[in-house]
């Protein structure tokens, strides 16, 4: 089914003289009343339309669905677009010691906590955030289509003094200039470093040096692992982004992906990312993070959940679930053999398994950079594959 998402695109659909049913996405519609009552709207989708009353009647008597925003949520029901950082970030002020709670990303957080958290009691509740997370999933479906699509997962308690933390924006820096989109989950830590490395993609990597020496100087009395919680956490990110904005022409060359989700709310999102997918269903979100990176998954030192995300991403490759087997790049010999050892069991798991061959234990850069680079996506099913 056809999207609509722009208005030109709308007068285009109205002229056309026998124009097909359509999804209409965030479109302000009230000057088009008459336009809408005009003509019958069988098989057409509304979501998060602005109507005057009269035409949402007729389009529901007519055959079609009209599902507006409700009104009572600090977020849009449904979005036709990704968030970018400005729209999350709304509210910042650099003279705001509080940073990232006075923004419009921490409401919403708030709101969800007030509202059950991850178990709501109010149907309404659960239906507007399964509808937002539809409407997210749509538009990172849009925004990676025809990309090579690489993630970097590992702990949001990295340090942004941590040594990974600067080699993994120096990996993801490379890989963006190869041409790949990286995504991540979208929080802290490792996460933020990915990011961080794609924002310097049309730079040098001495200007990436000197960021992070910026980045990562921390208040006195700084807890360790908790470098989110800083209250200057985000004020720091913010003055590197300002010092090195994109360069104009080139803000494309820079584009990353960060996948976060509310369920961790109490943790900003990646300031770096120049579009956020962010969802309230963190199963959802994690899940389909890990199936569109389908030109590899590099984990970078993290704990339970990046454990997690290690076998959710070997069972994807294990059972050629996605369609498509690819590499596992554990980056980080000393965490992944010995402190937390998934290197053995992975081993043992793939014996006689395709994805064998695509499983890599190192701590070198650019060892990791050829594993992806030279990687080439085939795509198959084999139900027998067991």
């Amino acid at each position: 089914m056809r999207e609509i998402d722009h208005i030109n695109l709308f007068r285009q659909w109205l002229a056309a003289e026998n124009p097909e049913p359509v999804a209409f996405q965030g479109l302000n519609l009230l000057e088009f009343t008459q336009d809408l009552l005009n003509r019958s709207h069988s098989g057409a989708l509304f979501l998060g339309c602005l109507v005057e009353p009269p035409a949402a009647g007729h389009i529901v008597e007519t055959g079609g669905i009209f599902l507006p925003n409700m009104d009572d949520f600090a977020f849009q029901t449904h979005r036709s677009h990704l968030y970018s950082p400005e729209e999350l970030f709304h509210g910042f002020s650099f003279q705001d010691p509080n940073g990232y709670k006075s923004t419009f990303d921490y409401k919403v957080y708030l709101q969800y906590i007030s509202q059950g958290g991850d178990n709501p009691v109010s149907i309404k509740t659960t239906l507007a955030r399964r509808i937002h997370d539809h409407s997210v999933t749509d538009a990172l479906m849009e925004e990676i289509e025809g990309r090579k699509v690489v993630a970097i997962m590992g702990g949001h308690g990295m340090e942004r003094g941590d040594p990974y933390y600067i080699r993994i924006a120096r990996i993801s820096r490379t890989l963006t200039r190869n041409g790949f989109l990286m995504v991540s989950g979208g929080g802290p830590g490792a996460m933020e470093a990915t990011h961080l490395g794609a924002w310097f993609s049309s730079r040098s990597e001495e200007q990436l040096g000197d960021a992070v020496m910026e980045l990562q100087v921390r208040p006195p009395g700084a807890l360790p692992a908790k470098e989110y919680a800083d209250k200057d956490w985000l004020h720091r990110a913010m003055r590197v982004k300002e010092k090195y904005p994109f360069i104009e022409g080139k803000e494309g060359l820079s584009k990353s992906i960060g996948i976060p989700t509310w369920l961790y709310g109490h943790e900003p999102p990646a300031p770096f990312a120049s579009h956020i997918a962010k969802y309230f269903a963190n199963s959802v979100r994690e899940d389909g993070l890990l199936a569109i990176a389908k030109n590899g998954v590099i984990f970078a030192p993290g704990s339970a959940g990046t454990v997690q995300e290690i076998f959710q991403d070997a069972t994807q490759n294990h059972y050629g679930s996605m369609g498509v087997i690819s590499p596992m790049i554990l980056f980080g010999k000393k965490r992944w053999r010995d402190e937390a050892p998934v290197w053995p069991l992975l081993l043992k798991l793939s014996k006689g398994k395709r994805y064998r061959d695509l499983l890599c234990l190192t701590d070198d850069e650019q060892t990791t950079i050829n594993q992806i680079t030279s990687f080439e996506a085939k795509y198959f099913q084999d139900s027998s594959d067991g």
